[in-house]
């Protein structure tokens, strides 16, 4: 049983509550759309899969309470990997939070139960929940934030890659832009303007668009502050610039899509996993010297695509403690082939062969839950 926990703390007349569902729903089916056209394209990616990645061979006996908590990026892919591995092993429950990975990530460092007080009273937690927790983030965590939690823990937490992703740029579909650079997403999206050493870029003619288009403003989007996606934007394509008061935040990738489709002069950032019919992705370039491509497998896997990103899984566990074995387990399930092959269902890229290896050397010498296949 996999169960989505979102807490969005909304008042307001009764109706209120039911328009948010409804728009909730026409997201999720327009996604769906997006992923089920993914699926197809990738077909090849999978087929890729299977020829690196050994199959999961389920252990015996399993069962127990999971919670993910974190990066909003993330959830679809977790609610679809926890589903694909109680499929094998049906005792395992999982629970899946969104909150954004940079508030969820505090909760993990400081210790604090990642499940909400809503799930405990209606006895779907215990006492035990947090250390059987996984932290999904969208970012690697900051040495300040390692610092943190090993002043609280007295260790690091555990980490493993579970899959690629790329961090794409979004316009309206009318859009007729045809690429883009990180110099000229900088001059966009930027206060600071590290990459871009001219004037904020605040018209669709300032990076090449004509007639019509040339005097129409530029209209941006981007995620809030509790999301990882924001802070990896910030990173890499503003070179841990400001980003600009004009950038519209939103609370969720989902709900980020959904404005740009509905704004012919939008332009945001979002995980790839979030494509649909609705919006176009940009190809983009390094810098102006170099070639505009799109994100891909391949363009991600071999680091061309220049927002190319791992999506993270941390455990709390110390050095000379067990690992909950579902836990483990379900560790073990993504990183073979029908985990990974469900990250290219979700719409993510999966893991290359070197960084399964690497997984499952961690898992088996270092967490003495599984062995590393003979290869």
């Amino acid at each position: 049983m996999v169960e989505y926990m979102q807490h969005k703390g909304m008042g307001g007349a009764r109706t209120w509550p039911m328009l948010v569902n409804l728009v909730l729903v026409f997201i999720s089916w327009r996604l769906e759309m997006g992923v089920a056209a993914a699926e197809q394209a990738n077909a090849p990616v999978q087929t890729a899969v299977e020829s690196i990645v050994d199959q999961y061979q389920p252990a015996p006996g399993i069962g127990g309470r999971v919670t993910v908590a974190g990066s909003d990026t993330m959830q679809p892919l977790m609610v679809k990997l926890a589903a694909s591995f109680t499929a094998f092993q049906p005792k395992a429950k999982f629970g899946v939070e969104g909150l954004g990975s940079s508030e969820s990530i505090r909760e993990f460092m400081l210790g604090l139960s990642m499940q909400r007080r809503g799930d405990k009273a209606i006895g779907r937690g215990t006492e035990g929940t947090s250390s059987t927790s996984l932290l999904a983030s969208s970012r690697p965590l900051t040495d300040q934030e390692v610092k943190g939690f090993v002043s609280h823990h007295g260790y690091e937490p555990v980490s493993l890659p579970i899959a690629m992703d790329a961090v794409a740029i979004y316009v309206h579909n009318d859009n007729p832009i045809g690429q883009l650079n990180l110099e000229q997403v900088d001059g966009m999206f930027s206060s600071t303007l590290k990459r871009a050493k001219d004037e904020h870029l605040t018209a669709w003619g300032q990076v090449g668009l004509k007639d019509s288009w040339s005097g129409q403003p530029i209209h941006l989007y981007g995620r809030n502050k509790k999301s990882g996606t924001r802070e990896f934007f910030r990173h890499v394509a503003l070179v841990d610039g400001e980003l600009h008061g004009d950038v519209q935040e939103q609370p969720g990738s989902a709900s980020e899509i959904l404005a740009i489709a509905q704004d012919p002069l939008a332009i945001g950032y979002a995980g790839v996993g979030f494509h649909s019919s609705m919006v176009r992705i940009v190809p983009l370039a390094s810098s102006v010297e170099d070639p505009a491509i799109l994100p891909s497998a391949e363009t991600v896997s071999n680091g061309q695509y220049p927002l190319a990103r791992p999506l993270y899984l941390y455990v709390n566990k110390s050095p000379d403690g067990k690992l909950n074995p579902v836990v483990g387990e379900f560790l073990k399930f993504i990183n073979s082939r029908q985990g990974q092959e469900t990250v290219v269902r979700a719409n993510f890229y999966p893991l290359t062969a070197a960084q399964i290896a690497k997984n499952l050397e961690l898992l088996g010498k270092n967490l003495s839950v599984v062995q590393v296949p003979a290869r």
